[in-house]
């Protein structure tokens, strides 16, 4: 959409559905098995997250960021459950949205032999206490991480259109550089050798892990699937930049406030400018999706958009928050309630909400290979598990503020096992729908294979 008006006389322009780009689409997709393995591993990170919680819950009322199974927990849930996703997402829809050939699906799949066994070892050290360990994993996880910036630049290179995802994209990247630096600093803090204040390294740390390549991924990528999803026009492009472009001011002015002790400048200015950036690039993006949603042909979009919606809800809480952090508010349980709205409230939230869409819809373009007709994504779905997992998300989150309040271990545990039998109903939807898409694509394959014979 160019916002320009139309000539006298002429037809207004009429917006680029979201979705168009899928037009020979079935020639882009990476393997099935290939695809799915990333998103199964994040649905196997989340249950183990909450394990992890419930399992060290009676390290909760002690834990101050060091070591422990709380550290593993979130560690879990934001390598393991939101990166993996980031990840198999941007290998498959960013080819597909930008109309490129996939590159290298071989590369892909080294990519996930390195990065998940790496999260995993990463986890164990820092439940375990072993700092060796989690610098082993740390190592594999950088590697993986690097060689995905590769394959991610490689494609946000090529891309034709859609300025505003590519500017997401390429912000994503560069705080991904600044997340390898601020990782390799708590790694060496944890081994006794540090080289960057550990205030300044876990500053940085949060800023450009959660904000950054999360927080940037989940806005672009918002651009491609909410559109979709509700069959709506493309959101205007120069707004998508504005809110880019405010977002990344954020992001730096964030960024340096982290690094301020280190190099003595004063750091109180450029949190406030960077929350209210940050708050300008949140009021201009929820703007762009409230009219996704109002104009949209397809309305009730369920439980995967009120999660959605939950995400934007938790990030206004973070930002709240912050600002209250920020002018002096005391930081322990709210420092506490800032990361559960940001990790939980928004990031997971959002994405538990975006795959409990967009994994029956690759199951049902990949199960339409070969057949004329399709399954469709709700015949994929089983609807019954994620009922239950939406309410048992909804109560862990409640239950982890209120661990945060009072700093209570048997809240923290109630608020894991709940987390827990969420996690176990979506691995069931996940299961249920690998389950269905090898039966339909077993049932296109039998035909084949008779006529073959006669």
């Amino acid at each position: 959409m160019s916002g320009e008006p139309a000539p006298h006389g002429a037809k207004p322009a009429r917006p680029k559905l979201g979705g168009t780009f899928l037009g020979g689409a079935k020639s882009r997709l990476l393997p099935a098995s290939l695809v799915f393995r990333f998103f199964g591993a994040a649905v196997v990170f989340h249950a183990l997250a909450w394990a992890a919680l419930l399992g060290g819950a009676a390290q909760w009322p002690l834990w101050r960021r060091g070591l422990g199974w709380p550290l593993a927990a979130l560690h879990l849930v934001t390598l393991g459950t939101l990166l993996c996703s980031a990840i198999g997402a941007s290998l498959q829809l960013l080819p597909v949205a930008t109309r490129q050939p996939v590159r290298s699906p071989r590369l892909a799949a080294w990519l996930w032999w390195l990065y998940v066994p790496g999260v995993a070892t990463l986890a164990l050290g820092m439940g375990l206490a072993r700092p060796a360990w989690l610098a082993a994993g740390a190592s594999a996880v950088l590697a993986a991480l690097a060689l995905w910036a590769v394959l991610l630049g490689f494609n946000l290179r090529g891309a034709r259109g859609m300025p505003g995802v590519v500017l997401h994209g390429w912000g994503a990247l560069a705080a991904l550089a600044l997340l390898g630096v601020s990782a390799a600093a708590l790694v060496a803090l944890w081994l006794g050798r540090p080289w960057l204040d550990a205030g300044a390294a876990r500053g940085l740390h949060l800023v450009s892990g959660a904000f950054g390549v999360m927080g940037l991924l989940a806005f672009g990528l918002a651009y491609i699937l909410l559109p979709m999803f509700a069959l709506a026009g493309v959101p205007d492009e120069r707004q998508q930049l504005a809110s880019g472009a405010a977002a990344l001011t954020a992001l730096a002015a964030a960024a340096l406030a982290a690094l301020a002790p280190v190099y003595g400048f004063a750091a109180q200015p450029l949190r406030l400018g960077a929350l209210f950036a940050g708050a300008l690039a949140y009021a201009l993006h929820l703007r762009l999706m409230r009219r996704v949603l109002a104009t949209g042909m397809r309305r009730d979009l369920g439980r995967g958009l009120r999660l959605m919606q939950l995400g934007w809800a938790g990030l206004g809480v973070a930002l709240a928050l912050g600002l209250a952090l920020v002018l002096g508010a005391p930081a322990d349980a709210l420092g506490r309630l800032f990361g559960i709205a940001l990790i939980g409230g928004w990031l997971l939230s959002f994405l538990l909400g975006v795959l409990q869409r967009i994994l029956p819809f690759l199951a049902s373009m990949h199960a339409a290979q070969g057949q004329r007709r399709s399954p469709t994504p709700s015949s994929l779905t089983l609807e019954r598990a994620l009922a239950w997992h939406f309410r048992a998300h909804l109560a862990a989150l409640a239950l982890l503020a209120a661990a945060a309040l009072t700093d209570q271990a048997l809240l923290a545990a109630a608020a894991g096992a709940a987390g827990l039998m969420g996690a176990l109903a979506f691995a069931a939807f996940f299961v249920v729908l690998m389950r269905r898409l090898a039966q339909a694509t077993a049932g296109a394959a039998a035909p084949e294979r008779s006529r073959a014979q006669a």
